[in-house]
């Protein structure tokens, strides 16, 4: 009987490791899978073709430029650099990425989250008051910190979590996240500028507010993100 009782255990652990593995980039199957839109002579692996590694270079595995600020001049005053797989070829199969976060004075990086990543975050320059919210499951728990150069601080897997300049000047800060291709869902454009609209009546009474307030939403979300 007791035997049995460890044999099940013993399964019932095995199945929630493999749970997790899940969750996360495959492990790659060979030494390099650059990345490449050509399908020619290549193997599709983890959504990407596959260069022949006989044709790769060093070059393949090389991202330059994001030592330079971008321009924060948008509705929100922040700008987010990228270097994905579609930017880096190199990183595919390899799951991680990372982002430059670039912040004017009061700028932020609007709720998002990262629907196949967790994420690391270091201050390099300026103020910046961070967090995130957890699920349903934990009441929706909000952990935040005002974060200052050399600050590290981890949003969880999927989390919904932002970043705000509250200094006065102007803010950088660089991301990793545990996926080559880890998606990004900012909150207020998923929901208010979504193609076809999802209907104002269903979002007036998520929020509990006004069908005439979501619609004026809707319309100013669509300008941003249309001009």
């Amino acid at each position: 009987m007791m035997k049995s009782v460890r044999l099940s255990a013993s399964f019932a652990l095995l199945a929630l490791v493999l749970s997790f593995a899940d969750a996360y980039d495959p492990s790659p199957l060979q030494d390099i899978c650059v990345a490449v839109g050509e399908p020619k002579n290549a193997l599709f692996v983890n959504g990407k073709f596959c260069k022949n590694p006989a044709l790769t270079t060093a070059n393949d595995f090389l991202f330059s430029g994001l030592q330079v600020p971008k321009s924060t001049a948008n509705p929100v005053g922040s700008t987010v650099t990228t270097v994905f797989v579609d930017q880096l070829p190199g990183l595919n199969t390899l799951g991680i990425s990372m982002v430059r976060i670039d912040f004017g004075i009061g700028g932020l990086n609007p709720p998002h989250t990262h629907p196949r990543a967790s994420e690391i975050l270091l201050v390099l320059e300026g103020t910046l008051y961070a967090g995130f919210v957890t699920t349903n499951q934990l009441n929706n728990t909000s952990f935040e910190k005002v974060l200052h150069p050399g600050d590290v601080f981890v949003f969880p897997f999927g989390m919904i979590h932002f970043q705000l300049n509250v200094g006065k000047t102007n803010a950088v800060a660089i991301a990793a996240l545990s996926s080559q291709n880890p998606g990004v869902m900012t909150l207020g454009n998923a929901l208010f500028n979504a193609k076809p609209p999802i209907s104002p009546e269903v979002l007036a009474k998520g929020f509990q507010v006004d069908e005439k307030f979501v619609e004026k939403l809707q319309k100013k979300f669509w300008f941003y993100n249309n001009v």
